[in-house]
């Protein structure tokens, strides 16, 4: 991980490190879900609801069930945490926003639990 991206978090103190890791990869992932990850500068803005899509997408992906349990660990207990991240970087000049961009448009209802672990698929191959 950049050393950067790493300093702030440990400044910052309110989440750990790889939830900012975890924030950029996941970013890219929105873009990219978006449709946006080929282009440039402005373009490729995706709103706070992109991006939560995107995170909870790629955690799904990458940590399935676990991921509840991964985020809490993190410092990650509420989808308004993924925005003062978002924020916390911006602050620090490694991210951007727009005008419009508020930390509001990060709140969701989404139900860890529910989502990941009770929605939790497993897709077996039809013959083993």
């Amino acid at each position: 991980m950049d050393d950067r991206f790493r300093s702030i978090a440990l400044r910052d103190g309110r989440y750990a490190p790889e939830a900012v890791r975890f924030l950029l990869e996941g970013l890219d992932y929105a873009m990219k879900l978006s449709g946006r990850g080929s282009l440039k500068g402005q373009a490729r803005h995706v709103s706070g609801k992109e991006v939560l899509l995107g995170l909870q997408r790629f955690a799904g992906e990458t940590f399935g069930p676990l991921t509840p349990q991964v985020w809490r660990t993190w410092g990650v207990k509420q989808t308004i945490d993924w925005g003062r991240i978002v924020f916390l970087l911006v602050e620090n000049g490694i991210l951007s926003q727009q005008e419009s961009d508020r930390i509001e448009d990060f709140e969701s209802d989404l139900d860890y639990e529910r989502e990941f672990v009770e929605g939790y698929r497993v897709d077996l191959p039809t013959r083993l």
